[in-house]
């Protein structure tokens, strides 16, 4: 059994320890995962939250899966609707709207889907995109292309925290950054 390592970070005044994971050879990230911690979901939600009292908005638009909750807490924080893009088309999802992306953790393409229901919710609208983690910037450019697609507009990028190149992500209203980790 080999021993874990962690990169500490803190977050909204909390503290945590982000499990370190190669995600190519030689190459590791600090996994930042939401599920299950509320606490760390509300603080980062109200951080955020004060953070978007300058950004002139309408709505909230996540993808699937680890940023849900965030983008719940957001929404109750600021009391703007959210919209979620899916990964799996279900037929009563009508007419939607698809995107590809490729994932830092899977490394394999990813299918964002706006469900037409949602369309409304987007449509001539200014939008936040909330991310958990911005990494790549692929799940970010999905997301954005789903908007286009939906006749929105981006009105700021939002994220607990941006990863890599922190050059990249100067645009991008976050809490935090985190290094990437190579051999």
């Amino acid at each position: 059994m080999t021993q874990q390592e962690f990169y500490s970070v803190e977050i909204a005044g909390l503290k945590r320890n982000l499990r370190l994971f190669e995600v190519a050879p030689g190459l590791r990230i600090a996994i930042l995962n939401i599920l299950g911690d509320t606490e760390l979901t509300q603080a980062a939600a109200k951080a955020l939250a004060e953070k978007l009292e300058m950004v002139d908005y309408d709505v909230l638009v996540t993808a699937e899966a680890k940023s849900i909750p965030l983008a719940y807490a957001l929404s109750v924080e600021t009391g703007k609707p959210y919209v979620v893009l899916r990964k799996a088309y279900k037929s009563y999802m009508g007419e939607a709207l698809q995107a590809e992306t490729l994932s830092i953790t899977t490394g394999k393409p990813q299918t964002l889907i706006l469900d037409e229901k949602d369309s409304s919710l987007i449509h001539e609208k200014r939008v936040v995109v909330v991310d958990d983690v911005i990494s790549t910037g692929s799940t970010l450019q999905g997301i954005r292309m789903i908007i286009e697609k939906a006749g929105g507009n981006v009105a700021a990028e939002t994220a607990i925290m941006t990863e890599g190149e922190k050059s990249k992500w100067m645009e991008i209203i976050a809490l935090g950054h985190l290094p990437m980790f190579t051999k």
